[in-house]
């Protein structure tokens, strides 16, 4: 006998789905996003909002389940380490000084992702408060090739990395899902 969940998915349509289409509130748009900057926020809304759905439905002890030892990572690390990553990236785009860390010294993002109700709220919270104050600040940028911060960063880029990260780590969050209660889908 094995001490692995038995694999399992919600979806009827697709056994290899996370949801079936129509109760995925990734498709909840209609159409497909006009021009190049549109696509771009369209991603990574979706990973975003893909992040999310991973961990939906499990407590903080799910939450805060390592993945394979001696590696520190959780999906509430995930979503605690994200929320540091938006952060980071606007002082990417800052001239002035940096946003202090949000869980303190390198890791502390992993490291601080225990089980407890308040450290998984607070990592929403912070989450949901960093994804705002990042879109605001780049909301008065339309043009993809403008260039901000000390480093002049392109938008582009910035849009590209924001993806790539998301898109990375919404991959750790199928393998960290699966292990917790055998859940899988894309």
């Amino acid at each position: 006998m094995s001490d692995q969940p038995e694999r399992w998915t919600r979806s009827t349509v697709y056994p290899d789905m996370w949801a079936d289409p129509d109760d995925d509130p990734r498709n909840s748009e209609g159409g497909n996003a006009e021009g190049e900057l549109a696509t771009l926020q369209d991603f990574l809304s979706d990973y975003r909002l893909t992040l999310r759905m991973k961990c939906e439905g499990l407590d903080p002890e799910q939450l805060a389940r390592r993945s394979v030892p001696p590696s520190t990572m959780s999906l509430l690390g995930l979503v605690r380490h994200l929320a540091e990553v938006e952060r980071d990236w606007r002082n990417w785009i800052s001239d002035g000084d940096p946003l202090p860390k949000l869980y303190g010294a390198h890791d502390a993002d992993f490291d601080g992702a225990v089980a407890d109700q308040a450290v998984v709220d607070g990592a929403y919270a912070d989450l949901a408060r960093e994804q705002a104050a990042l879109d605001t600040a780049l909301a008065g940028h339309p043009d993809l090739g403008e260039r901000l911060g000390k480093d002049g960063i392109a938008l582009r880029e910035l849009m590209v990395h924001r993806i790539d990260e998301y898109a990375r780590h919404c991959g750790h969050a199928d393998l960290l899902r699966e292990c917790v209660d055998g859940r899988v889908g894309q």
